[in-house]
């Protein structure tokens, strides 16, 4: 197996739809995603918009952009963010999800200044309803989600920006997780500790981690994966096959 041929899926990244940085070196705007993620040999992106989770006033906005775009680029996916506090995001949500390109459901509980105390059984019993896969981004260490993925077992619950705090509660999550409904990400800058990503495929394995860039070089993190001291077939999974597993549906695998 060559690992450099495998086209990775990038299940967790953002572009910006309007670019707020006057720095060249900092621009991130949908077609420099796409350059930077076919040099680094990733076919399909699934992408949430950066202003949708960073600014409330836009996430309906941001949604319905997004979910035109997808239909218009075969590389790219959807996650429709929710705001608890706006139903309309919940209407989209419904609309959204299960049909088209959309993979899920995006929670950014930090950028949207609400806590899961407040709002999550609200929109994790509206995820239920759908059997939907949520990513969200870490409120506190990541063990705080196995109360709501005890509770919530139709739910498939993606903890991103895996090995934040070394990665040890990334693993705790989903080692301890009653219905094995824990995922994470590579996502983000935590990863390239040098031995974030093996600390946690050596404590649960490599079934439910995903391949992720966040919208940073997607051939930096792939290289972290590929020269991981894991084994090719972890690396595979990593890299492709457990989001194939896990998106089938959407994938239409």
């Amino acid at each position: 197996m060559d690992i450099r041929e495998i086209k990775a899926i990038d299940s967790h990244l953002h572009f910006e739809h309007f670019p707020k940085y006057d720095n060249e070196m900092q621009v991130s705007d949908q077609e420099t995603i796409w350059k930077v993620a076919r040099a680094a040999n990733v076919d399909k992106l699934f992408i949430s918009v950066l202003e949708a989770v960073e600014n409330t006033e836009v996430v309906e906005s941001e949604n319905d952009y997004l979910w035109n775009l997808s239909q218009e680029l075969d590389y790219l996916y959807q996650w429709v963010v929710i705001d608890p506090r706006n139903e309309n995001t919940f209407l989209q949500a419904k609309r959204m999800l299960g049909n088209g390109k959309c993979v899920g459901i995006k929670l950014h509980p930090k950028g949207h200044n609400y806590t899961l105390a407040e709002f999550g059984d609200k929109i994790f019993s509206f995820a239920s309803d759908f059997g939907a896969i949520v990513q969200i981004h870490p409120e506190d260490s990541a063990t705080w989600i196995l109360p709501y993925a005890d509770k919530y077992p139709d739910v498939t619950f993606i903890v991103a920006h895996m090995c934040s705090w070394l990665g040890r509660a990334y693993a705790d999550a989903i080692e301890q997780a009653k219905h094995g409904n824990v995922w994470t990400d590579t996502s983000g800058m935590a990863s390239f500790y040098n031995q974030g990503i093996e600390y946690v495929v050596n404590r649960v394995g490599a079934d439910k981690i995903l391949y992720g860039s966040d919208g940073y070089a997607a051939g930096f993190q792939r290289g972290r994966i590929e020269y991981a001291q894991i084994s090719d077939e972890d690396k595979a999974k990593i890299l492709r096959y457990n989001a194939e597993k896990l998106f089938a549906k959407t994938l239409g695998k």
